[in-house]
């Protein structure tokens, strides 16, 4: 099995945080007493500046949530099929060659999904096999790429294609100034990608998925995930997440990697969906790495910010077409998310 191309897509519209801050103190202008408050936290977050599914000023105009999810559907298609193109382009391949596709996504819903609207717009074949995934959050890129590899496994003829669309803008609480939206509000930013996974018998570059890991942590559904009301996502972040690191990230991925006699020394590159400073040190703390072994996740968060599912494939695309790690080595790919959880795959290039 191997991951035989990857590729991002974003929307059009991209701003400073600067500009996202001015937007917000002008939203907020009435509820917002402490502006400095606003200024704090998107200050801390990380990000520089970030995609937007549409343009800043037409936000105001996203009165209920049916509104923002129509808007979510339009938008998913058309970044979906960019970023499905452009992996099957990489990997060399072309839409008739697709046998399965994954789609996952937390901001948005449609029925039929965006996975059925893509074979009409891109001519896939009707009868490929199709999973749309909603709720995973941001582990939803490993999950994804783990699950594709599980059907490959099981039909090493095929080709699997994963096709992430998260556009978190289309979820902001308007009349929502907790200190999780006001988080939210500067972290989470609006993208697509997509990864092309070939089963044993189909000829492809690219490195080998060996293995994948799931693991789940009882009795923590709060840590991370939506309320769901009238109003749409609300989201539900505590300040838990860091710790879930901590406590359980090394010993998942110390197990993991024993199995197949590897330790953490020889893993070269470490592939970590790109969930904020916070979670980003951490990982760093908890696994003993160099604080440059993260330097592409970091990269990644101050340029697009957080896209949740996305994320992590994005980190993925950076090594996989501008820095390709050594021939041989190991990669570990990982991302955490509500359950809450986390997801690894073992990758050899």
């Amino acid at each position: 099995m191997r991951i035989a191309g990857v590729a991002g897509a974003f929307p059009r519209q991209y701003y400073r945080q600067e500009e996202v801050a001015a937007a917000l103190k002008r939203h907020w202008a009435a509820g917002l007493e402490n502006t400095a408050l606003l200024d704090r936290v998107l200050a801390r977050v990380g990000v520089e500046g970030r995609y937007l599914a549409l343009p800043i000023d037409a936000y105001d105009e996203l009165t209920t949530w049916g509104q923002a999810n129509k808007a979510w559907i339009e938008i998913a298609e058309d970044l979906a099929e960019q970023a499905l193109c452009r992996s099957l382009t990489r990997a060399g391949l072309s839409e008739s060659e697709v046998d399965a596709i994954f789609f996952v996504s937390v901001t948005g819903l449609a029925s039929p999904s965006i996975d059925a609207r893509l074979i009409n717009r891109m001519g896939l074949r009707t009868d490929v096999k199709r999973n749309p995934i909603f709720g995973l959050g941001c582990v939803a890129g490993a999950a994804g790429i783990a699950r594709a590899a599980d059907y490959v496994r099981a039909y090493p003829t095929h080709v699997a294609a994963l096709v992430s669309v998260e556009l978190c803008s289309l979820t902001w609480q308007r009349l929502d100034l907790s200190t999780a939206n006001l988080i939210a509000s500067g972290l989470f930013g609006d993208g697509a990608a997509a990864v092309v996974i070939t089963g044993e018998a189909v000829r492809a570059a690219g490195p080998r998925i060996l293995a994948t890991r799931s693991s789940f942590y009882r009795g923590t559904e709060d840590v991370m995930g939506w309320d769901i009301s009238e109003e749409g996502f609300k989201l539900v972040l505590s300040s838990e997440v860091p710790d879930m690191v901590r406590k359980h990230l090394a010993h998942d991925i110390d197990v993991f990697l024993a199995e197949y006699d590897l330790s953490r020394d020889d893993v070269e590159t470490w592939i970590m969906h790109t969930g904020g400073p916070k979670v980003l040190e951490a990982t760093t703390e908890a696994l003993g790495l160099p604080e440059e072994a993260l330097e592409v996740s970091w990269q990644s968060l101050r340029r697009v910010g957080n896209i949740s599912s996305a994320s992590v494939l994005l980190v993925l695309e950076e090594f996989m077409n501008r820095r390709p790690p050594a021939p041989g080595s190991y990669s570990l790919l990982a991302a955490m998310g509500p359950g809450f959880c986390a997801e690894l795959v073992l990758l050899r290039w």
